[in-house]
């Protein structure tokens, strides 16, 4: 063992195992420009003005479209007095508003808050108010949840938009009159705008100075599901970093079509998404929301070949009874990474099997912008399903002990992640003293417990805070879901721990059954498949069955929802 502080940074040391297994093209280290994320949205503009950028349920809109609505946000928003370092906050689901109003409130130099639409009225006012937002862009349907939740709060302006206004008109008069397109009430007064109203103005505005390396470009809200949301800061160094080391990594090209369908205000949608379009000059198919059949006939229509998602999308369409019909197009499907959850190695085995492609697992968290860790995706032989991957570019990863933080593990040897890069943070907004606890010199300690094999792949074992103690004998619940994916009859799972009078915990699993196996298989015979399969005190000692499990909507699943 060895002390983690004061270690080398990020890919300065080249005796990294992992470096054995580097997929072949890749740097270990790239150059970033001294860039922010509008100055390379307006040099594609320049550059590929007629090029498509995004693609919204058939309506095409170009990288210089948006440069050029982005141009009438800022000036809109900097007539109504919102200057440099002040907080704008996106409620939206994945659609151009979203991007339009992205890219226009960094224009203006303000820092950009991504909010989930869903949220309830309490969640909404605690981002609202912990952040400071002056102003909320949304959809007109999400519009009153927006407005009560930004009471008691610095919110001065709403600016509403419809779904509707960037779908073809045909589609748009059609689903309205079908009510297939949702639409809300929005009320008249003189706090409320309407987006369509601020893109009337000639886009000059006043251009301001931003440090890509300094200056906040985004608070990216994280921790909702285990207590009260904190920000984690984000520059525009940050954000590029982490998307082109994702470009380089997966050999994004301006020829790729991407599937957009992980929600921008999730820092993994917003990063391998919208962000990596300006860096790649790649096309966007947008979609505002999960649901098997717009994902296979997006497939169908627009033939992408990159998919980033989460292992809930794709347990959906592999359990989809069409997606026998759609096999030939997803063969356009070169790389899909998985990310947010964990990947169960057998649903990873399964998608190959019935797509053909390639799918790997990666790693990271809002602090880190948030990727840090994939599989290598050159070669087949070096994806380890159930590992998260390797270090990618200028990204160097620790595994320390639990206890002090303080000492290096060797490899194999169960403690705490912790990684460091160009892509991490630089704290908390307003936490001084998470701030400290979280970012210590220079490295991120990630809060997930994992290990290290010789090869120098990651393994996530669990979070520490999920960690199941049977008696003081340490069980994770990845190890038990890992195995219930194996029994036919599971779709999905998750294991908590539960009270118990004389262990203190014991293990539950929850189940989600594939529907040609409900009523046919039982709690009892559920809990059996483990026998033999793990040490006994490992097994769950209750079976549950649900229709559904809590996840967040980029299929995180919610086990504090579970154990209440």
């Amino acid at each position: 063992m060895t002390q983690a502080s004061g270690l080398s940074s990020a890919g300065a040391s080249k005796e990294r195992p992992w470096f054995r297994f580097w997929p072949k093209g890749v740097p270990v280290h790239l150059e970033y420009p001294k860039s922010t994320l509008v100055q390379m949205l307006d040099e594609m503009a320049s550059q590929r003005p007629d090029s498509v950028q995004f693609v919204f349920y058939g309506r095409k809109v170009t990288y210089s479209e948006t440069a050029r609505a982005s141009m009438m946000i800022a000036k809109a928003i900097q007539s109504l007095g919102v200057k440099k370092g002040e907080r704008i906050a996106i409620a939206m689901p994945n659609c151009p508003q979203f991007a339009i109003a992205y890219f226009g409130a960094l224009r203006a130099g303000a820092v950009v808050v991504p909010v989930n639409p869903l949220y309830t009225d309490r969640e909404m006012n605690a981002v609202l108010a912990d952040s400071g937002a002056r102003m909320v862009f949304t959809l007109d349907m999400f519009y009153f949840t927006v407005k009560r939740g930004a009471l008691d709060t610095e919110v001065k302006w709403i600016v509403a938009s419809r779904i509707s206004d960037y779908m073809p008109k045909a589609i748009s008069v059609l689903g309205k009159l079908l009510r297939k397109v949702p639409t809300g009430e929005v009320s008249r007064d003189e706090g409320t705008l309407w987006l369509k109203d601020l893109l009337k103005n000639d886009g000059l505005y006043e251009p301001v100075s931003v440090d890509p390396d300094a200056d906040p470009a985004i608070f990216m809200y994280t921790g909702g599901t285990t207590g009260v949301p904190k920000a984690a800061i984000l520059t525009n160094r940050n954000l590029m970093a982490n998307s082109l080391m994702i470009k380089h990594w997966a050999r994004m090209t301006d020829d790729d079509v991407v599937l957009n369908v992980l929600p921008w205000f999730h820092v993994y949608g917003l990063s391998v998404g919208l962000n990596s379009t300006v860096v790649t000059g790649s096309t966007a198919v947008v979609l505002p929301k999960f649901s098997t059949d717009d994902v296979l006939h997006a497939i169908k229509k627009h033939r992408p070949t990159y998919f980033p998602g989460v292992f809930s999308m794709y347990i959906a369409l592999l359990s989809s009874p069409h997606i026998s019909d759609y096999k030939e197009d997803m063969r356009s499907i070169k790389y899909c990474i998985s990310g947010a959850a964990p990947l169960p190695v057998e649903v990873a085995k399964k998608w190959t099997e019935v797509t053909g492609g390639m799918i790997v697992e990666g790693y990271g968290l809002s602090e880190a912008s948030p990727v840090t860790h994939v599989n290598p995706m050159d070669d087949p032989s070096h994806v380890k399903y159930g590992s998260i991957g390797i270090p990618i570019p200028d990204t160097d990863a620790r595994i320390v002990d639990i206890e002090t933080g303080s000492k290096e593990l060797s490899a194999n040897e169960v403690g705490e992640l912790v990684v460091s890069g160009p892509q991490v943070s630089r704290g908390y907004w307003n936490r001084p003293e998470e701030t400290r606890n979280t970012f210590k010199d220079g490295w991120l300690y990630t809060g997930d417990i994992a290990y290290m094999d010789d090869d120098g792949y990651f393994f996530i074992v669990d979070r520490k805070k999920d960690m199941i103690n049977v008696g003081g004998l340490k069980v994770w619940p990845r190890e038990i879901e890992e195995v219930a994916y194996q029994n036919p009859a599971v779709k999905m799972a998750a294991a908590v721990g539960i009270k118990d009078e004389f262990y203190g915990e014991v293990p539950k699993l929850y189940v989600v059954l594939k529907d040609e196996f409900k009523g046919k298989v039982t709690p009892e015979e559920v809990q059996g498949f483990f026998v033999g399969k793990l040490t006994k005190y490992k097994v769950p000692k209750a079976v549950e069955f649900r229709e559904e499990l809590p996840t967040t909507l980029v299929g995180k699943i919610v086990r504090r929802k579970l154990k209440e």
